[in-house]
């Protein structure tokens, strides 16, 4: 599966392998970066084995891994991801997501999910996009919610985190016939 670059004027999303991975170990270090995520990236080997779990989902068409690139500060910010890609159902999930703290509140993220979202919908053609979320997550929450999801549930102690915790998940969608209006309205100033 060829993914070209998906980018903007502020942001570039390209292929998260084992080639480049190592340009987010610093961004990887930074405590509690990943909190209300099971997976653990604390560590050089960690990361290392979170990105190879992401490779062999790429290969295996459920997953396709993005290295996030600030272009205005001209450095490499964090990870994000399309996965649960299920193509007959043209369903995906946008998530994975962990972007270094100097570049969180800055517009990086709105323009990266712009990205994604219009690339979902109108190049790969997906009638939704989902998203999960901690309900402890506040700020992310409010984030998606921000971007036009509707919350459509909540999952109850549906995953396990890192420490043992079972949180509950926070299931938000966007439909294809939805992404024209949020497209108008909450990411005018993209078009």
């Amino acid at each position: 599966m060829n993914i070209p670059p998906i980018e903007n004027d502020r942001v570039s999303l390209t292929l998260l392998g084992l080639s480049n991975y190592k340009k987010l170990q610093d961004i990887a270090n930074e405590k509690d970066l990943i909190a209300y995520s099971p997976s653990d990236i604390s560590s050089p080997e960690k990361l290392k084995s979170y990105v190879q779990t992401a490779v062999d989902g790429f290969y295996h068409k459920t997953i396709i891994p993005f290295i996030i690139y600030d272009k205005q500060k001209q450095k490499f910010t964090g990870s994000t991801r399309f996965g649960h890609i299920n193509w007959d159902n043209k369903t995906l999930h946008i998530g994975w997501t962990w972007i270094g703290r100097e570049f969180q509140g800055s517009g990086l993220n709105t323009n990266m999910k712009f990205l994604m979202l219009q690339y979902a919908f109108e190049t790969l053609a997906f009638e939704k996009v989902e998203f999960r979320i901690d309900e402890r997550n506040i700020r992310s929450r409010k984030a998606v919610e921000k971007l036009g999801a509707t919350l459509e549930g909540i999952l109850r102690r549906d995953v396990v985190l890192k420490d043992g915790f079972r949180r509950n998940t926070c299931c938000y969608g966007i439909l294809k016939d939805e992404w024209p209006t949020i497209k108008q309205t909450i990411f005018k100033e993209f078009n």
